[in-house]
């Protein structure tokens, strides 16, 4: 099965005019997965919304957790975590 038609029964959303950007959002929760190359980078405003995606990325395909990103393609990323 193709990564797109696995992450769209997890009810992603591909982004029409980028198709290396999806988004998943529940009530007030929202998630983006950003592809760049073999890497996906994760981005939420809940915390248990990042873990339910983490594993439901594990169990579809094999994958290593990078921890926390402080760069990305040479763009400074800042966490909140309040």
């Amino acid at each position: 099965m193709r990564f797109n038609d696995t992450i769209v029964s997890f009810r992603v959303k591909e982004n029409t005019i980028d198709q290396c950007m999806y988004l998943k959002v529940s009530g007030s929760k929202v998630m983006f997965l950003i592809m760049y190359v073999d890497d996906i980078l994760l981005a939420t405003n809940d915390l248990g919304f990042l873990h339910e995606t983490k594993k439901f990325l594990s169990r579809n395909f094999e994958v290593k957790d990078m921890g926390d990103v402080s760069y990305v393609i040479g763009i400074e990323i800042f966490c909140n975590r309040s």
